[in-house]
């Protein structure tokens, strides 16, 4: 043994590691080959050896011998096969050897290192490998790179993107494409092609063709054209090959169907935005200037800073960071009021929302309000850049539809009407590309907003909210809608059915289970052979890899356990075995033994000969054999086998080969099933043969036996291949007039037309000879006969000189169609034609891999050119089809061509109109399901103005139709008739296309859905739309026929029915036909006019539908004579007995309430005409009807003339029916025959003249139906009628107001007919002089006219130059106030023709300029209220007034009616009133627009008043304030009442704020009488509730000033006033108080709110009842308490608290907190409450019964015995001391009485107090109480008593100072134990309800000690003397008007004596003076004497009753106020 052989067996004990790393190469290659085995008999992953092996590659796989380091690549393999994904972690190492060292290396070498790279992805180290391949690309020798890259082709082939994700290695091709060697690029162009087959190309394109070079581009983008299909894996990773089931499993599983787990799934989709990293574009914002140049001043800088936003934005994926401050920015921008900044920023918006997705949705969320409401702006460059962003933050998914439905709904409601269509369209698109399950759960948020937008008055709006319930609809389905769409009519819901037509099909799932069967196989292979090395720059080759699924040799050399799968797959996926056409050789002796037996021996003998004479005798034997054989089947292939050797093809004879073609012919045409084997066989001899003439005939005849036999299919196939490379021209020549002859028998059913046409394109047409040229086209002439001219597509690329050949064949074999029969059939049909062929058997392509999602993305491009780009990308795709395709894959194709039909740029518009009709025409009748309605948004066009997109919607038309039968047309065709934005020639164009198409017609009943909308149209007002229709008419009769017609008769009406009627007459051969279908005609109308029997239930006559209706009235109509134009007809007689118009049924308020007032006229829309049919149908008569809806000016008149005769006895009537008659007028106002519009305007003056004299006023929707038409028609071009309009509108405003009638008047002067301009500015001039009163406050409207004098028009300009001058002459100077801003020129022109109108004054002797003004207000003071109520303005008439308007019944007071007669009558000149007096009158008396002037001047007063520092000026007003408020209350309810009749709402603001500045003062609130306030109050509460005043001119601002003046009033006004007013309140109000309701609700329900307010008023006073108990007369409000129980009463009373009465609960709430608040006190304040009565009053009881609950809670300590109720004497009767102590009780109100005496404010008032007690009880000792006090405090207070004991003998009492015994209400008696008393009604500035405030005595001094020094303080205190002296010697013995009705001034005597009596019982019935019961004072110290300063105004003393008797501290507190006051240092007021 050698040494090395000794060493290598030696080397076997040592450790791997040695082994592995010897020296010694052939000890490292045994080590390396025993590893090998050793790997291979692992079984367990898992298994310890291994761990231990894996370290050891990564120098094994390095090593410097080659053949070692192949070995080691074995070891290694065999090592990765048996270990798991465990041993990933020395994947890098061992990966980074190989790159480094292995792939340069030989061969062999490379190819394994890529199988360990392919095994270390199956161990899922994809990191690694990627990592590795990324170093291996960089190396510098070319030869590394090729193979990194095929081995990332293959893992990526393998194993898919799923594995290996494609980002990584599109990071890596950038750097390839431009590597210096060419096999380098040319393998990245493979692997970039592999990619696309994965992720799709238009991602990878977007990636990487940015970062090529131009050339690379071309190149890639001519291979990109060849990759088809979509890829999927054939190799799995080692943990899901884990989970594979066994072989034999799967076996079973399949053999009983097809396993779940065999299906393999598509590979997802991947988002390019995943493939790409983010870029931070914060950073070079920053440095870009961004935030200087946002800033800058000038547009251009603040575009381009905006422009480079844009430019970062742009890119694909953005990084997340802080775009807050950017978005913020970008808010601000989007209004800048430069359009190209404003653009710029919301493209970079859009960028934005693109490139950061879900990142941007909190901004976007800011933006999307500020971006809906842009879209107001018509700018189409805005309005594209707007919808572009908001569909891109939508589809990036910025935006979701649940969380846009507020903002959706703000946008919806917006006033511009394009801010809500275009948002509608947002919306729309959004669903439509919404998942169907978010629409499921926010299809109830939006169905409502578009249900209510389909009500809106603009068009465009309704358009929209249909497409978006249409999307809706289609995703969610109609169930979910139903109940929502419950409210739509019927021509509402077949439009949106008609718009959500047919949602199409989609491609059909799944995979196929031979296919998922297939793929197992193939991953089995994978798995058994897990390399076959594939290189990627192979796919440059065009051969694509080839699908797994379609593998045939990898299952074939599987093992058999193994394939089963596939076999039994492919067994289920054809149960036909596919026959083997190509034969197998076979020799000469080999036939001759099989034949043997069929076939004598000396034929074969003889057919061998050389001579020919035997050959043709021995082929004459064999076909009499031949045909002696009985069944020929099994011998045929052998026959034929026999006749092609023997004589064989090469046969010389002519007769012999004859005789041989005749033998095969028979035996083809005789077996039962003809071998495609034989016809390959003798299918070169044949065609041969073919050309030569000698046999021409036999072969031609066999070819067509073998069409027979085997179909034609595949004859032709072989004759292409033949009759290409034979170079024979005869044999082209001829096989293709065979072709010809084939064609004719056998049709083309069985042929592929396109492998057909293309032969003859590439070889027939091309080829040099003439004869097979013409043989060419005669058979394409021959294909044109059975697929028609589709075919001229396929050869568009033909000489133009061909092409004119082909057209004269084509004429000469016209399109047969399905006529064209085949005339022979086939034994063994053909296999069915490829899914490629069209149903006409053309070859359709499928181009669904063509519309690609850049393509459709470009259609929404903001750049015009790309989308122009992206149409003619799709021609060009459909020229590439032949204009032949398939359906599969264009639905979203036509979504995008949808979108283009809108585009702003109309080129774009014609370009996608002509590719819809291309694509209809290529695609054939699938297109009317595939196009989701497109058809309908195709026709809109034909609104369109320009002729040429007209033209190019009836092309696109013409297409469409040639596509799809008008069967399918029709539902949008009638949908498009009725479109309101179709204008005249739009009809007419589409009328004249019906025409065309139905001529070609002969049986269409479709055709009589448009009968009614073309009947309709012959009366348009166009001309030409009425010659078209006319035309079409005709044809629709022509082809549906009368049967047909009369039946669809039903729902037709007017003169649409007359007509029809008409031109049937003479389709009827009989004269019953005429008769029963004038019958029909009229008894449409004789049932709803006639009226008998029950009305239909939606307001419309009951037409001729019910059974019997039809016989009842054919029977009834007699035969015509010739003249039955002029006599009248026995039917018309019977008819005359019934009333003219019938109004049993009218529901005048129905009809208006639809009316929508506009100024502006509009034409009327059809369905308003259907409406007004409808409406003379049924209440006119039935002769008056007729004429009325007749197409004939001519009955037109002879109705008017009708209505002329009647008019004097039919006035209520025509009154009731006033709208429809007026529809009636519009509608002949519209037309263009002048007699008829004579006619009318000759009646008009009459009507008028009519209703003026009933008294009746024109309501608004009357006005808003004729004025507008009148006004724009004013300018008609014939004078004569202009004239009568002229007068007609003059007459207008004597029954419909001036000041209403001039804002239709100014709608006018936009006009743009300059002849209405000049008519409307004459009836300004007539206004101004007539009625300047009225419309007075719309003045400053005369701007308008006086900006007509700049018009070119010099008849314009000399009008409004009058109508001025007029103005002037009444107004004087004042005009230049109303007239604008003026050019000089314009002043200039306009003062000159002032000049000359004074001029013209004077010398006619009218005065001078503005004099009209002061005749105008004596005539008002001459006449009273006349001039308002003559204009409308004071009242309405009960006949005509009320509209939808209803006036409520207002209450003024009885003073004020009273004296009325006695005030001037308000002066109404325009310049307003001079003084505070005027004012006043206009307010009372004047019109609410004259009143407002009045309340101008009152304001102003109000404000210089309360600004002026003396007080004198508002001591002035105050004794006007009642009067005032009293006339503002009775105006509050006019000026409501005028603004509801649709006038503006300024003198309804001028009345809130008048009344807001007079209660904002307290000393005017206080001024306001309580019955005035009652008043007031009550309107303010009534229009608070009132329904109607948030439908008014800024309604919502109304209410808010309503709600604030009246807390204002709550606030200021007196206080006892307050809450009497609001108890009174508390009843039912009188039901004439309510106004008329629009509403269901009752009196009750109303009253039920009222009272809910009320009570809301008195909380609010009750709240603060503590702190202004003092400022009340309890005896007053006890009274209202008083009278509103008693007015219950007790049994009333006990069933509302039961029910929880709220009135009444408040009642005793006030109640019990003024017991709380007063304690027993309160019982000496009932001197107005009759406590005597019998029963007691209830109040006593409630009282009592507070007092009890209140002392139960030590709340307080009443002074009577619990459960006393007896009121009268019960001290007297109950002798029995108190239960409590009265000590506490005194000591509290002299504590109370002493801080009074302590300040400054209430010292008097304390004094009186004082005195009082000691005058009721002589027997207390109040200086007992003062012991602690100093003297000086005791002796001001004995003095004081004194001057009070003097004053009283005077009869000097304060009048505010209560009384300890009620004070009378209005008595200047004295009460016989007291002074005597001043009356509560003293204030000059107050009336009854002032009684609180407060007037101190006269002649009150302090005491001697200090009477001199302290006088100032003294009449401080006092307040103004002189003045309440002057007023009680002035009103001293006037009497309050709350006086209590049958109460003597004995009877409250006797009551105060009665209180008294009760109060000394008490107290002298307990001889202890700590226990003896005092009645306390009156606490009533109101301190709301009129203020002279804000800190006096605003002083409260509150005396809270709980009190405590004075402590120390108080009395310290006193005694030092004395010092002060005696050291002469008390601070002067």
């Amino acid at each position: 043994m050698s040494e090395e052989e000794t060493l290598l067996k030696e080397a076997k004990k040592w450790p791997w590691e040695d082994r592995l790393l010897h020296k010694n190469w052939k000890v490292r290659n045994d080590a390396n080959i025993d590893l090998v085995a050793v790997c291979d008999s692992i079984s367990d992953p898992k298994d310890p050896r291994l761990r231990d092996l894996g370290p050891l590659f990564r120098k094994t796989v390095a090593d410097s011998n080659a053949p070692v380091q192949e070995k080691a690549l074995d070891a290694l393999i065999a090592y990765l096969k048996a270990a798991d994904a465990d041993v990933g972690r020395y994947a890098k190492e061992v990966c980074d050897a190989i790159v480094a060292k292995c792939l340069t290396g030989r061969p062999k070498t490379v190819e394994k290192a890529q199988i360990v790279f392919l095994l270390w992805v199956e161990l899922e180290a994809v990191d690694v490998f990627l990592d590795a391949m990324e170093k291996a690309i960089k190396n510098k020798v070319a030869k590394a790179v090729v193979p990194a890259i095929d081995v990332m082709f293959q893992a990526l082939s393998d194993f898919g993107s799923k594995i290996v994700p494609p980002k990584r290695i599109l990071k890596m091709l950038p750097e390839l494409f431009d590597h210096q060697d060419e096999k380098v690029r040319a393998s990245s162009k493979g692997l970039t092609l592999e990619l696309c087959r994965w992720i799709g190309k238009e991602p990878v394109k977007s990636i990487l063709f940015e970062k090529m070079r131009d050339t690379m581009k071309k190149e890639l983008e001519a291979e990109l054209a060849n990759v088809t299909g979509t890829a999927r894996p054939t190799r799995k990773i080692r943990s899901e090959q884990d989970k594979e089931p066994e072989p034999e499993n799967v076996i079973e599983v399949v053999g009983s169907g097809p396993c779940e787990d065999s299906i393999v799934e598509a590979p997802p989709e991947i988002d390019e935005y995943e493939l790409v990293d983010p870029v931070d574009i914060l950073t070079p914002l920053e440095k870009s200037g961004f935030w200087d140049g946002v800033k800058a001043t000038k547009w251009l800088e603040r575009k381009e800073a905006i422009a480079e936003l844009t430019k970062l934005a742009s890119t694909k994926r953005i990084a997340p960071g802080d775009f807050t401050e950017v978005c913020r920015t970008l808010k601000k921008i989007i209004t800048d009021v430069n359009i190209a900044v404003a653009v710029e920023a919301i493209q970079a918006i859009g960028n934005l929302a693109r490139g950061l997705r879900a990142h941007f949705s909190g901004n976007a969320r800011i933006l999307l309000p500020i971006l809906l409401e842009k879209l107001k702006e018509k700018k189409p460059t805005l309005t594209e850049a707007l919808t572009q962003t908001l569909q891109a933050m939508h589809k990036a998914g910025c935006l979701n539809l649940a969380d846009i439905v507020e903002d959706v709904k703000l946008a919806v409601k917006n006033k511009v009407p394009l801010v809500r269509s275009l948002t509608l369209n947002w919306v729309t698109i959004c669903i439509e590309t919404s998942n169907k399950s978010i629409v499921l759960k926010i299809h109830k948020d939006y169905v409502p907003i578009c249900m209510e937008c389909l009500n809106d008055g603009t068009p465009e709006v309704r358009d929209a909210a249909f497409s978006a319930l249409a999307a809706i609809a289609k995703l969610v389905g109609m169930r979910p809608l139903e109940r929502s769409l419950e409210k739509l009519d019927d021509v509402r819901k077949k439009k949106l059915s008609d718009m959500i037509g047919s949602t199409g099909s989609g491609p059909s799932g799944g995979v196929v289970s031979g296919t998922a069967q297939t793929s197992n196989g193939g991953a089995s292979e994978a798995s058994e052979n897990p390399f076959m090395r594939k290189s990627a720059a192979s796919m440059l080759s065009g051969k694509r890899p080839v699908q797994p699924a379609n593998k045939k040799g990898g299952a074939a050399k599987s093992v058999s356990s193994k394939k089963g799968d596939v076999a039994v797959s492919q067994k289920n996926l054809k149960t036909v075995e596919p026959e083997d056409i190509e034969p197998a050789e076979m020799s000469l002796e080999e036939i001759e033994s099989r034949v043997g037996s069929l076939i004598q021996g000396d034929t074969i003998t003889q057919l061998k000969s050389a001579a020919w004479k035997d050959r043709l005798e021995a082929i004459g034997s064999l076909k009499e054999q031949v045909e002696a054989i009985q069944d020929l089947d099994p011998s045929v292939e052998i026959l034929i086998r026999l006749l092609c050797a023997l004589p064989g093809w090469s046969e010389k004879n002519v007769q012999v080969q004859q005789q041989t073609i005749e033998v095969i012919t028979y035996i083809a045409s005789t077996a039962k099933k003809f071998p495609k084997k034989c016809v390959v066989l003798c299918f070169i001899g044949i065609c041969e043969r073919v050309a030569d003439i000698k046999t021409r005939a036999q072969a031609m005849k066999c070819l067509t036996t073998f069409s027979e036999a085997v179909g034609p299919g595949l004859v032709f196939e072989r004759l292409y291949k033949i009759m290409k490379d034979h170079k024979n021209p005869k044999v082209l020549s001829e096989g293709i007039l065979w072709m010809i002859s084939a064609i004719e028998d056998f049709g083309v059913s069985h042929l592929k037309l396109k492998d057909l046409i293309d032969f003859c394109k590439d070889t027939g047409l091309q080829s040099s000879a003439a004869a097979t040229r013409n043989a060419t086209i005669k058979l394409i002439g021959a294909l044109h006969k059975f697929v028609g001219p589709d075919i001229k597509g396929f050869l568009l690329d033909v000489k133009p000189a061909l092409l004119s050949t082909l057209d004269a064949e084509y004429e000469k074999n016209p399109f047969e169609g399905l006529s064209a029969a085949p005339k022979k059939t086939v034994k063994a049909p053909d296999s069915s034609p490829s899914s490629g062929t069209g149903f006409d058997g053309l070859p359709r392509e499928d181009i669904s891999g063509k519309i690609t999602a850049t393509l459709l993305k470009n259609f929404e491009s903001p750049d015009w050119k790309t989308r122009l780009e992206s149409i003619e990308a799709v021609n060009k795709i459909l020229e590439e089809a032949n204009k032949r395709i398939q359906p599969t894959g264009t639905g979203e194709l036509f979504g995008a061509l949808r979108g283009r039909l809108y585009d702003s740029n109309k080129k774009l518009v014609m370009e996608a109109l002509c590719t819809i009709g291309s694509l209809a025409s290529a695609m054939g009748p699938p297109v009317e399901k595939l196009s989701k309605g497109i058809l309908s948004e195709v026709l809109k066009c034909l609104g369109d103005n320009k002729k040429q997109m007209r033209e190019c919607t009836m092309t696109t038309l013409d297409l469409w139709i040639a596509a799809v039968h008008l069967d399918k047309m029709v539902p949008y065709i009638t949908a498009a008739l009725t479109d309101n934005k179709v204008g005249a020639e739009g009809r007419k164009d589409l009328f004249e296309w019906i025409t065309k198409q139905l001529i070609r017609l002969n049986d269409f009943p479709d055709a009589v859905h448009l009968l009614k909308l073309t009947a309709s149209a012959v009366a348009d007002k166009s001309a030409d739309v009425r010659k078209a229709a006319e035309a079409c008419l005709g044809e629709i009769l022509r082809i549906c026929g009368p049967e047909l017609v009369t039946k669809n008769l039903k729902d037709i009406q007017g003169p649409s029915l007359a007509l029809i009627v008409e031109r049937l007459k003479p389709y009827a051969s009989v004269q019953e036909f005429s008769d029963s279908t004038q019958g029909i005609s009229t008894g449409a109308f004789s049932k709803g006019s006639s009226r008998v029997g029950k009305p239909s239930s939606n307001g419309i006559a009951d037409r001729a539908t019910k059974p019997g209706n039809k016989t009842v009235s054919a029977r009834g109509v007699p035969t015509r004579s010739s003249r039955a134009e002029s006599l009248m007809s026995v039917h018309d007689i019977a008819v005359q007995s019934q009333p003219l118009l019938n109004v049993k049924d009218s529901s005048k308020e129905d009809r208006e309430r639809m009316v929508v007032r506009r100024f502006k006229f509009e034409e009327p829309r059809l369905e308003q005409i259907q409406d007004l049919e409808n409406g003379l149908a049924r209440y006119f008569r039935e002769d008056l009807s007729r004429r009325l809806l007749s197409t004939d000016f001519k009955k037109h008149v002879d109705g008017i003339e009708m209505l002329q005769r009647a008019l004097p006895t039919i006035g209520k009537e025509v009154i009731e029916l006033l709208d429809v008659v007026m529809r009636w007028f519009v509608l002949r106002f519209c037309e263009s025959n002048t007699t008829c519009i004579l006619k009318v305007l000759e009646f008009l003056p009459e009507m008028f003249e009519m209703l003026k004299n009933e008294g009746y006023l024109l309501t608004e929707s009357e006005a808003a139906i004729f004025l507008p038409c009148l006004i724009e028609k004013s300018g008609h071009n014939i004078e004569k009628v202009r004239e009568k309009m002229r007068e007609l509108m003059k007459q207008i405003v004597h029954i419909y107001s001036a000041a209403k009638f001039f804002p239709y008047v100014l709608e006018g002067l936009r006009s743009k007919n300059n002849r209405t301009r000049i008519e409307c500015v004459d009836v300004v001039g007539v206004l101004i002089e007539n009625h300047v009163s009225e419309i007075s406050g719309q003045l400053k409207s005369l701007q308008i006219v006086a900006s007509l004098t700049a018009e070119r028009d010099g008849e314009i300009r000399k009008a409004s130059l009058n109508t001025l001058a007029t103005g002037y002459k009444i107004l004087g100077e004042d005009i230049w106030r109303f007239l604008g801003k003026l050019t000089d020129a314009q002043r200039s022109m306009i003062d000159e023709k002032f000049k000359s109108k004074a001029r013209e004054m004077d010398k006619r002797k009218e005065g001078k300029p503005g004099e009209a003004k002061a005749s105008l207000r004596r005539s008002v003071r001459d006449n009273g209220s006349d001039v308002a109520e003559q204009s409308g303005e004071v009242s309405r008439s009960v006949s005509g007034g009320s509209g939808p308007v209803f006036a409520r019944d207002t209450y003024a007071h009885p003073e004020f009616h009273m004296e009325r007669n006695l005030f001037p009558r308000p002066p109404v000149g325009v310049s307003g009133p001079a003084d505070w007096n005027e004012a006043l009158d206009i307010i009372a008396y004047g019109s609410p627009e004259q009143s407002v002037e009045g309340m101008k001047v009152v304001c102003h007063e109000l404000t210089l008043a309360m600004n002026d520092p003396e007080g004198s000026s508002l001591d002035e007003l105050v004794k006007d304030t009642d009067r005032l408020v009293s006339c503002l209350a009775t105006k509050v309810a006019k000026t409501f009442d005028f603004s509801l009749t649709g006038a503006s709402s300024r003198s309804c603001k001028y009345v809130l704020n008048t009344l807001m500045q007079t209660f904002q003062n307290k000393k005017l609130a206080h001024a306001v009488r309580e019955s005035t306030l009652h008043d007031l109050i009550t309107e303010l509460l009534l229009w608070l509730l009132d329904e109607r005043v948030p439908r008014m001119d800024d309604g919502g601002q109304l209410l808010k000033a309503l709600n604030v003046l009246m807390l204002k009033i709550l606030d200021n006004a007196d206080r006892t006033s307050s809450f009497v007013v609001l108890i009174n309140l508390l009843r039912p109000l009188d039901p004439s108080r309510w106004p008329s309701s629009t509403s269901n609700e009752s009196i009750s329900v109303r009253n039920q709110k009222f009272s809910d307010l009320v009570v809301k008023c008195l909380i609010k006073l009750t709240k603060v009842l503590q702190s202004t108990i003092y400022d009340v007369d309890l005896d007053h409000i006890l009274k209202s308490i008083h009278v509103y129980l008693q007015g219950l009463g007790m049994e009333e009373i006990r069933r509302r608290a039961g029910a929880d009465d709220k009135p009444l609960r408040m009642v005793k709430t006030v109640l019990h907190e003024l017991v709380k608040l007063r304690g027993t006190s309160i019982k000496g304040h009932l001197s107005m409450v009759p406590i005597d009565m019998e029963p007691p009053p209830i109040i006593l009881a409630y009282i009592d019964l507070n007092l009890q609950t209140l002392a139960a809670a030590r709340m307080l300590t009443p002074t009577v015995p619990v459960g006393q109720t007896h009121w009268g004497d019960s001290a007297a009767n109950n002798p029995t001391p108190a239960t409590n102590s009265a000590d506490a009780q005194l000591k509290q109100e002299l504590a109370a009485i002493f801080k009074k005496i302590g300040d400054k404010q209430t010292c008097s008032i304390g004094l009186y107090e004082l005195y009082r007690i000691t005058q009721l009880y002589p027997k207390v000792d109040i200086f007992s109480q003062l012991q602690n006090a100093s003297e000086a405090f005791r002796a001001y207070i004995r003095d004081g008593l004194a001057q009070m004991e003097k004053n009283a003998a005077a009869g000097r009492t304060p009048s505010s100072v209560p009384l300890a015994t009620p004070p009378p209400s209005a008595l200047t008696l004295s009460s016989p134990k007291l002074a005597p008393l001043s009356p509560i009604n003293t204030n000059s500035f107050a009336d009854s309800r002032s009684q609180n405030v407060r007037v101190e005595p006269t002649n009150f001094h302090l005491p001697p000690a200090h009477a001199e020094d302290d006088r100032g303080r003294n009449i401080a205190c006092r307040g103004p003397s002189s003045d309440q002296l002057e007023f009680r010697q002035t009103l001293g013995d006037q009497r309050s008007d709350r006086f209590p009705a049958g109460v003597t001034s004995g009877a409250l005597d006797a009551i105060r004596e009665r209180m008294k009596s009760i109060q000394l019982a008490a107290a002298v019935g307990n001889p202890d003076p700590s226990s003896r019961t005092l009645m306390p004072v009156n606490g009533n110290f109101m301190h709301n004497q009129i203020p002279h300063s804000p800190d006096q105004a605003g002083v409260e003393n509150p005396v809270h009753v709980g009190v405590q008797p004075m402590d120390e501290k108080a009395l310290s507190g006193l005694q030092a106020r004395m010092e002060r006051l005696k050291s002469g240092s008390f601070e002067h007021l």
